[in-house]
């Protein structure tokens, strides 16, 4: 039999026994044995469970078995005296282990209590032992103590029994208004119940109808079993584990127990003759005094809660979980209650590259990086300041003046996070304004043109201002341009020398714009990219090229280039789904991929991840990539170990100079890797001359020609390098 199940078989078996008593013969010798014989089995059944589930205290459980033991053994000696002695003595030898029964039980039950810590108001258990103790007294003590016709020993031992459930019945109440309690504990108080039931009901049939009581014997029985049964309950051995003590909340079940025990008392006088005696009478109204005296207690206390709780809402309310600073709210009530005491400073610091922290090495080490990022901020903050975590990776402060050093000294050492040395970035905005709202508006967008500018730190100015708004109007225009179709693609010639025949052409994007005129690329083109449609415009740009070549290719036949050039933002590599846009517009154009060559910056590609996966898709295609820019970036070469790369387009900085030393270098490491070199910016025929000479059979630039819808294919007219 699993121990799991234990209790129940014994519940199960206990109940049937309780019922099978009444089948007995009533008063008869086998039924008094039998009656004991619960007892004495109930108590070993304590002992077993005990030795089964090994509670961290046991001793309280040996109280309870010993109790039980009495008990019984109060019944043998009774049964000895109605059966062997044919007596029936009042007081009796039964009678010391009946009384010593209450107090073994109450001592294991203060222990259980005492270990169990449960944090239950003890207002709330003396209400209820008050009311029911009233109760107690007007039918059962009171009545008991006024008998005339019983000797003084028999009223001290009458009355000592309801003294004895008196005592039971404020651990009673101790114990029901405890709201936590395990299966085991509401076992001990079920069986305390029956245990008050059987008593208080014998108690009052032989004071009121001469009974001998017999029909209360079941509560008995079932009071016995059902202490055995918390015994053989497992979450008994966690009864006595102890632990911190909690401040009680009251449920449902708390507030109807409270509530029927303050009105109890009222209520008694409403019952015929129980308040027709001087001493009741004054018991009812001490009774009643005492209750809302503790109903006044136990108000107070709710109310202390209700103000404990009230400020640890806020306190969650105001801060952030992983930092503990405070959050966006808090620092915004912060510069509400700072206005009008003078201009506010407010700094508004972002972190850069920790996207790739949380992507690369998981969000564990990226919240161990805020913090210590959190921590070094507060350490840097001036005396004074207010420290916010905003959200995210961005951190806000009110600082008494506009000195932001501070802050960019203390994030420029490596933070070792995860078994990590972790170089985390950050960009700083500062602003001061009269308004709050304004003053976080200002700092929030210095710091983003911090970051745009590569600076650590940027103060705020009319300028940038004037610039978000023109990003924002022509950011609108572009939408619109979009769909108004205002957007050309030109061509530029890639040429091969000495033949000068053109063998691949870049397509460029064009706007004629309505009422600006011509917008050149480098004004709408970084919008495009701020804003997100640069996603949209690219693929317009590369449908349009692909059509436009595979058209071309029917065209003029040999003399069309091999391939277009189609230049691709780190917005549209980030997207998983770009190859197969790429794809679909081969597709569409009926293109061969190899006619195809998708031009990315270094600055696309370096931080790696999904630009890189989406490069190596490309190329598994049959795409060609090239490396635009190639050496104006902080790792270049190591790129070429990363980025799947079959041409390099040397920036046009090295074509002239003195700088001329790294075009010679890159051409070699062209020729080693087996890539292709383009050099890009050939302005005049001395350039190409040098470049030729250098190694490079591939030339762009205005010398061949500028970007136009459709370029001269074949020999060109101007001279080629030789």
């Amino acid at each position: 039999m699993q121990r799991a199940a234990l209790w129940r078989w014994w519940a199960a078996a206990g109940v049937l026994a309780s019922a099978g008593y009444y089948l007995l013969p009533s008063g008869s010798l086998t039924a008094s044995l039998f009656y004991a014989g619960v007892g004495l089995t109930s108590a070993a059944a304590i002992l077993l469970g005990v030795r089964l589930h090994r509670p961290p205290h046991r001793a309280m459980w040996y109280w309870f078995a010993a109790g039980q033991a009495a008990s019984a053994c109060g019944d043998l000696v009774w049964t000895y005296y109605v059966f062997v002695l044919d007596q029936e003595p009042y007081p009796s030898a039964a009678d010391g282990f009946y009384l010593l029964f209450y107090p073994l039980l109450a001592t294991g039950l203060w222990l259980l209590l005492r270990s169990r810590r449960t944090g239950a108001p003890m207002t709330d258990a003396a209400m209820a032992g008050i009311s029911l103790g009233l109760v107690f007294w007007i039918f059962v003590l009171h009545p008991i103590a006024a008998e005339s016709s019983a000797s003084t020993l028999e009223r001290i031992i009458s009355t000592a029994y309801p003294s004895g459930d008196a005592l039971l019945l404020a651990m009673l109440a101790r114990l029901l208004t405890n709201r936590n309690g395990s299966g085991s504990t509401r076992l001990l108080g079920t069986a305390t119940v029956g245990l008050l039931i059987g008593d208080i009901g014998f108690a009052v049939a032989s004071i009121y109808s001469g009974s001998d009581g017999d029909e209360f014997s079941a509560a008995f029985l079932l009071s016995y079993v059902l202490w055995a049964a918390a015994a053989l309950h497992p979450s008994m051995a966690a009864e006595a584990t102890g632990g911190p003590t909690r401040q009680a909340a009251v449920g449902m079940r708390q507030l109807g127990l409270l509530s029927g025990c303050a009105l109890l008392s009222p209520a008694l006088l409403f019952i015929p003759s129980a308040g027709d005696d001087t001493i009741d009478r004054m018991a009812i109204g001490a009774g009643s005094a005492t209750l809302i005296g503790l109903v006044a207690v136990r108000v107070a206390s709710l109310m202390r809660q209700v103000r404990g709780q009230s400020a640890q809402l806020e306190q969650i309310a105001m801060h952030d979980d992983l930092t503990g600073l405070p959050n966006r709210r808090h620092f915004e009530q912060a510069l509400g209650a700072g206005a009008g005491t003078g201009p506010l400073h407010v700094a508004f610091l972002g972190l850069s590259g920790f996207k790739n922290i949380n992507d690369e090495l998981g969000r564990p080490v990226g919240d161990e990086v805020l913090t210590q990022v959190a921590a070094r901020i507060v350490e840097a903050a001036p005396p004074g300041a207010v420290v916010a975590r905003i959200g995210g990776d961005e951190f806000a402060l009110l600082l008494p003046g506009p000195d932001a050093a501070a802050l960019v000294e203390a994030l420029a050492t490596p933070v070792a996070a995860g078994g990590h040395q972790l170089l985390v970035g950050a960009n700083i905005g500062v602003a001061g304004a009269p308004e709050p709202v304004e003053a976080l508006r200002r700092a929030e967008a210095a710091m983003h043109a911090a970051k745009d500018a590569g600076e650590p730190c940027r103060h705020w100015t009319v300028v940038l201002d004037e610039q978000a708004g023109e990003h924002a109007r022509l950011g609108a225009e572009i939408r619109a341009a979009l769909d108004a179709g205002q957007f050309t693609v030109a061509y530029q010639p890639i040429v091969a020398v000495p033949e000068g025949r053109v063998v691949a052409v870049e397509a460029l994007v064009r706007w004629q714009h309505p009422d600006r005129g011509t917008v050149s690329p480098a004004h709408f083109v970084p919008v495009a990219e701020q804003n997100g449609l640069i996603v949209e415009l690219g693929e317009w740009v590369l449908r349009t090229a692909c059509e436009q070549m595979a058209r071309w290719r029917v065209q003029h036949g040999a003399n069309a280039p091999d391939r277009v050039s189609v230049n691709v933002s780190a917005r549209q590599l980030a997207r998983p789904e770009f190859p197969s846009t790429v794809a679909a517009a081969l597709a569409a154009a009926g293109l061969p991929a190899q006619c195809l060559v998708v031009e990315v910056t270094e600055t696309a590609v370096f931080a790696g991840g999904q630009a890189v996966a989406a490069l190596h898709d490309l190329r598994a295609l049959g795409v060609r990539i090239a490396l635009d820019d190639f050496g104006t970036g902080h790792s270049s070469l190591g790129l070429l170990h990363t980025v799947p790369v079959d041409i390099l387009k040397v920036d046009k900085s090295f074509v002239a100079g003195r700088l001329v030393v790294i075009a010679r270098a890159l051409i070699q490491v062209c020729e080693g890797l087996g890539l292709t070199a383009v050099a890009e910016g050939v302005e005049t025929a001395e350039q190409a001359e040098a470049l030729y000479a250098l190694g490079y059979r591939l030339l762009q630039g205005y010398h061949y020609g500028r970007p136009v819808a459709e370029p001269e294919f074949g020999a060109l007219r101007v001279p080629a390098a030789h």
